[in-house]
């Protein structure tokens, strides 16, 4: 193998982890802000307020999304495995 397959295998990893790690992260980023601007519009300063509804925003986009990020996970280490003579021969 060379380095340069190595690297491309290593981008592909990284590239599959970040599209199933997107809609959690940008929901828990907008919900984020939604609460930011709640909190500075009626200067509530209470630290725990933004965490729950992030909790909850993250659980329900998880339900949601969660068929889709295992599908994606999955086909990943399907094909990573599928080809594993390849790699090795």
């Amino acid at each position: 193998m060379s380095e340069d397959f190595i690297i491309g295998l290593a981008g592909q990893a990284v590239y599959t982890v970040l599209k199933a790690a997107a809609p959690l992260l940008i929901i828990a980023l907008a919900v984020g802000l939604i609460v930011s601007i709640f909190q500075a519009t009626t200067h509530i300063q209470e630290p725990t307020m933004a965490f729950i509804p992030k909790i909850a925003a993250v659980l329900v986009a998880l339900i949601i999304f969660g068929p889709w990020i295992l599908n994606t996970v999955v086909d990943f280490a399907y094909t990573l495995l599928n080809n594993l003579h390849r790699y090795i021969g």
